[in-house]
């Protein structure tokens, strides 16, 4: 089976409890905590790379082909 991301809360008496999906069949999971806002090193690393690859192109006004006056608004063609 393939892993899933669930999001759950623990509580005062340190119980986990989350919301499982049907597909899951009943018995024994492993369970691997990752404290909400705590993000391990790849992950940081990993949005350092992105933004030192893309900071030139991004910043470069060559890519800037669009403007706001070009095409419609999406809420205003509704």
């Amino acid at each position: 089976m393939e892993a899933i991301r669930l999001t759950g809360q623990v509580d005062d008496q340190h119980q986990l409890v989350a919301e499982v999906p049907s597909s899951v069949p009943p018995g024994p999971v492993t369970v691997i905590i990752i404290p909400a806002g705590q993000e391990d090193a790849a992950g940081k690393a990993w949005m350092a790379g992105i933004a030192r690859e893309w900071a030139d192109e991004l910043s470069d006004t060559q890519q800037d082909i669009y403007t706001l006056a070009d095409g419609e608004s999406v809420r205003a063609a509704g």
